[in-house]
């Protein structure tokens, strides 16, 4: 599309009105573009432009690729929230609930000021901004507005348009990407390069310009030709040249290319009627021009994970220049261009919109599957980097089953990975791997096409620790350790259980008198059987010995073994907890989620019933009133963890808050794990769970926030 081409809402009105029938639908679409150009009213945009039209053109990109109504409604309100008296409840009564969480969400995320200084930080954001959305179409709406927004870059000055430009093609493009919406990926990615790097756009613009009307030549000269042979067989067709994104050609640059390597440059596009005729034009097409070996892709016998299909093929056409001809159906350039969605909706006879949608959630899942494996498993900043680099931001390879199925798999996966792709017990169960008909390493690479056929054992004890070391893929790693979970925990329920014995022949109780007992000391611990029990003593978090005392005569509880243990003998120089609790050498200790400590504050020692011990900072107020059970505790120095806990940072409106936020925690090597906004119509909130150190550089950082001016208050959060 033109960048200054002028779309009214009238233009906007047919293209939905082309695939949306319902009245109903279509009269909210008006409704939302009337509310949204009252409250516009008189705005304008730095381009000079009414700014009703910014809404307009978002949702006017969104109906290329046929978003549903509410998307429509919502890339028209977008904007509404920030005006002062429009709130979302007014939006709920007015066009219902969900198009009014939409607008809430994309108002959300444009809060966000991205920034793309780092690896690190454009995957962060990233994180963030899939985070955040619990409805795929706010993404969609994001990109659509970026996209206008792109359009129209000229209007800012050339430092933030190279900053806009750099964080489009590095966070927002690669989404865009994942999410298989080509029509918008192309088009950011080829304003992206014309601000960041202008130099090199305008080379390759000058290039393909000088060469134009060769190319011009050829391809209808090459064009005619094909077109005539197709004819005098009888094969209805069309036939278009096909232009090569600038964007494109500067990544083959990038990779090594040269400008005249680029075979595509030169390049048409054959659409049939079926699938048998695209076959007979590929076999005409090759009788008459010599096909260059090793170019030649059949993604109709093979389609790609999501259901691309085309044939492929390079061949030394007119004036010996090479050409890259695609032959497809009508049908397969409909998925080509919008997406599986499609090929849903046609077989499926269901709303298009609706298919659209759901395929763009799946998608997603992608994204949202890995951020919940990295809070699961407590992986750091750089295994998050990594695990979202690697499995929903690169682009993937296609490999095949032997039976000619299409798996779908990062740049680095092995033959594990794919194993466990396919399905879990081939992973769990494999002991060998052919690829290509050629025996391979379990770490080979895979690469592009290969055909690989996994060899397995039904006898196989199960996956060797060590592939944890080889895998790429989170799904494989997460299998692998679920594996060794389960062993684990079999494991150390015997343990206990033999620690348990060990200690009843040693006290000289009975087996029998301990079952008699087992349904207190279970309440007393807070398990539900005796394999949890036994489970507790074998992975140390009780040992045996204060098991057994709480069926003795005596009858002491663990609590009171504790209370008496504490303060009767010296702290050990060599302990390895962070909390050292004097006389007691094999507790268990908590700290409170309610004041989250860190270490270097002053924090005290509540004993629980079952739980151990839980450690307060001093000040909370959820233990400053209590006197029983309390113990006097300090921090390992020793201790090289990291501790999480919770500030509130109270600052004056301003764009850039997050970023600088985000910018001087990592100055102080302070992680933020989570960001929750506050809104309020005077100031920014931001509750923030961060991991730190110690308590000095926490106050060291808060230090620091409070001497920026729009910095209102900062405190730490007791729950």
């Amino acid at each position: 599309m033109n960048e200054k081409e002028n779309i009214t809402f009238e233009l906007l009105y047919d293209a939905v009105k082309a695939y949306i029938n319902n009245i109903e639908e279509l009269n909210i679409i008006k409704e939302s573009y009337e509310f949204a150009k009252k409250t516009h009213e008189g705005e304008k945009r730095l381009s000079g432009d009414d700014y009703i039209l910014h809404p307009i053109n978002t949702a006017y990109i969104l109906s290329k690729i046929h978003s549903d109504y509410q998307t429509i409604s919502a890339a028209l309100l977008h904007d509404v929230i920030k005006m002062d008296d429009i709130s979302v409840d007014i939006l709920e009564n007015k066009f219902g609930k969900e198009i009014a969480t939409l607008v809430k969400e994309v108002t959300k995320i444009n809060k966000l000021s991205f920034s793309a200084d780092s690896e690190y930080q454009i995957n962060y954001y990233k994180k963030i901004l899939v985070g955040l959305c619990e409805d795929v179409r706010v993404i969609i709406i994001k990109l659509a507005d970026r996209l206008h927004n792109m359009r129209t870059l000229w209007a800012i000055p050339v430092e933030k348009q190279k900053e806009k430009a750099k964080e489009t093609l590095e966070i927002l493009a690669p989404i865009a990407h994942r999410l298989g919406i080509h029509y918008l990926k192309s088009e950011l990615e080829d304003i992206s390069l014309r601000y960041y790097k202008p130099d090199v756009y305008y080379d390759i613009v000058t290039r393909l310009n000088n060469t134009k009307l060769e190319r011009d030549n050829v391809i209808l000269e090459m064009k005619t030709q094909i077109s005539n042979m197709l004819n005098d067989n009888g094969i209805k067709h069309e036939i278009k040249g096909r232009s090569k994104s600038i964007y494109s050609i500067y990544n083959k640059m990038q990779n090594g290319k040269k400008f005249e390597e680029i075979y595509d440059i030169l390049a048409l596009r054959v659409y049939v009627n079926t699938e048998s005729e695209c076959y007979l034009t590929l076999g005409l097409i090759h009788s008459k021009y010599k096909p260059l070996s090793k170019r030649f892709k059949d993604y109709i016998a093979m389609p790609k994970e999501n259901m691309y299909q085309s044939l492929h093929t390079t061949i030394f056409g007119v004036g010996g220049e090479l050409y890259e001809i695609q032959i497809r159906t009508y049908e397969m350039d409909k998925i080509a261009e919008y997406g599986i969605a499609s090929h849903w909706a046609y077989k499926e006879k269901i709303d298009e919109s609706v298919a659209i949608k759901n395929v763009m959630e799946q998608k997603l899942q992608r994204f949202r599957t890995i951020i919940e494996n990295s809070k699961n498993e407590a992986s750091n900043d750089e295994e998050f980097v990594n695990n979202v680099k690697k499995e929903a931001l690169d682009n993937n390879i296609y490999v095949y089953t032997p039976k000619g199925d299409v798996i779908e798999l990062p740049y680095g996966a092995t033959p594990i990975d794919f194993a466990y792709k396919v399905h879990t017990n081939i992973g769990d169960k494999m002991v060998g791997a052919i690829v290509n008909d050629s025996i391979v390493p379990l770490d080979y690479k895979l690469k592009d096409g290969d055909i690989i056929k996994i060899n397995v054992n039904k006898n196989s004890k199960g996956p060797n620790k060590e592939w944890l070391n080889i895998v790429v893929t989170s799904q494989a790693k997460n299998r692998i350790k679920s594996f060794y979970t389960k062993i684990d925990k079999t494991e150390n329920i015997k343990k206990g259980q033999e620690l348990i014995e060990k200690e009843l022949r040693k006290q000289k109780i009975s087996f029998a008198e301990f079952n008699d007992k087992i349904d207190l000391i279970l309440d007393e611990i807070s398990e539900t059987n005796v394999d949890d029990l036994y489970l507790c003593v074998g992975n140390g978090k009780y040992n045996a010995p204060s098991i057994i005392n709480m069926i003795t005569k005596e009858n002491k509880t663990k609590e009171e073994i504790v209370l008496e243990k504490v303060g009767n003998t010296e702290v050990k120089e060599d302990a390895k907890n962070d909390i050292i609790v004097a006389g007691v050498d094999e507790i268990k200790v908590n700290l409170a989620n309610c004041c989250k400590p860190v270490k270097g504050d002053e924090v005290i020692g509540y004993i629980t019933k079952g739980n151990g011990i839980v450690v307060h900072r001093s000040n909370c107020h959820n233990i400053i009133d209590i006197d029983e059970r309390i113990i006097a505790i300090e921090w390992n120095l020793n201790s090289t963890n990291k501790y999480k806990t919770s500030i509130l940072v109270k600052l004056e409106k301003k764009d850039n808050n997050l970023v600088n936020l985000i910018s001087k925690a990592s100055s102080y090597n302070i992680t933020i794990l989570s960001i929750n906004l506050i809104n309020n119509s005077n100031y920014q909130s931001y509750n923030l769970l961060v991991s730190v150190s110690d308590s000095e550089k926490l106050n060291n950082f808060i230090n620091n926030l409070y001497q920026s001016k729009d910095v209102i208050s900062v405190e730490r959060l007791i729950q």
